[in-house]
C-alpha cells in the first residue's frame, strides 16, 4: 500500500502535465514519467484524451511506449524494439523493475536462472544487487533470497496496471475466492455446531456420572451405617 500512496501525487502531476501537452510534445513527458523513480503505474496518464489522440499519427511510437510501460516488460521491448523509442538507463530500470513485480503476479517462488534471463542479468551477485537495491528498498516487493537454493521468495509486490481483458479474470477469480470463503465458513460454522453439542453431551455425561458417583457414596455410606448398627448391636447382646 505505501508505493501506491507515494505515487498518487506524481500521477496527478503527470496527468497534468500531458493533458496541456499534444503530439510529439508528449514524448518527452512521457520519457520523464517513465523513468521517473516513484511511479510504477501509468494507467491514469494512459487515460488522458491528448494521448489517446496519438493513435494512429506518426507520434503513436510514443503512445506504443506507454503502454509498454503500463503493461509489459524487458523481454517485450527486447522483442519489439524497433517499434519504441530507444530507452535512458533510468527507462531501462524501471522497466526491469515493472519485469519483477510481473513475474511476482504468477509465482511466489522465482528462480535466478528465471530472474537471470528475464532480466538479462549476467551473475548471482548483480542479480541479487538489482533485487534487495532497486526493488526491496525502493518498496516494490519484499521476500527472502536464498542463495543456497538459488530462488528468491516473494512475500508481497506491488500491483502494477491491469492489462487490457485482465479486469474479467480478476473478477472472476474474486468471485471463485468468494465462494470459496463461503463455503469455508459454512464448514466452520457445522464444526462450531458440532463442538457445541459435542461439548453439551461431554456436559450431560459428565452430569450422569457425577450422579452415579453421588449415589454410589450414598449407598456405601447407608452400608456402612447399617455395619456400624450390627455390629453395636452383636456386641450389645454378647455382653
Amino acid at each position: 500500500m505505501e508505493i501506491e500512496e507515494k505515487q498518487a501525487e506524481v500521477i496527478d502531476h503527470f496527468v497534468k502535465q500531458v493533458s496541456a501537452q499534444k503530439g510529439s510534445a508528449l514524448g518527452s513527458v512521457f520519457v520523464e514519467a517513465t523513468s521517473h523513480p516513484s511511479l510504477f503505474a501509468f494507467s491514469e496518464i494512459l487515460a488522458v484524451p491528448t494521448v489517446a489522440e496519438l493513435e494512429g499519427t506518426d507520434n503513436s511510437v510514443h503512445l506504443e511506449m506507454l503502454r509498454l510501460f503500463a503493461h509489459g516488460t524487458w523481454s517485450d521491448y527486447k522483442r519489439n524494439s524497433g517499434k519504441f523509442p530507444q530507452l535512458v538507463p533510468d527507462q531501462v530500470l524501471k522497466l526491469k523493475q515493472l519485469t519483477v513485480l510481473t513475474l511476482a503476479e504468477t509465482k511466489k517462488v522465482l528462480s535466478y536462472d528465471q530472474l537471470m534471463r528475464e532480466l538479462d542479468v549476467t551473475n548471482v551477485r548483480e542479480l541479487e544487487d538489482f533485487l534487495i537495491n532497486d526493488c526491496m528498498y525502493a518498496g516494490l516487493v519484499r521476500g527472502k533470497l536464498d542463495q543456497l537454493q538459488r530462488y528468491f521468495e516473494v512475500q508481497f509486490a506491488a500491483g502494477r496496471d491491469l492489462r487490457p481483458g485482465q479486469l474479467g479474470s480478476m473478477i472472476q477469480t474474486l468471485s471463485n475466492w468468494l465462494a470459496t470463503s463461503d463455503n469455508l465458513l459454512v464448514t466452520i460454522q457445522d464444526k462450531i455446531k458440532w463442538a457445541d453439542t459435542m461439548s453439551e453431551l461431554d456436559k450431560k455425561h459428565r452430569k450422569e456420572l457425577e450422579d452415579r458417583v453421588m449415589e454410589v457414596k450414598k449407598a456405601v455410606s447407608v452400608k456402612e451405617g447399617w455395619s456400624c448398627e450390627r455390629e453395636f448391636f452383636n456386641s450389645s447382646k454378647n455382653a
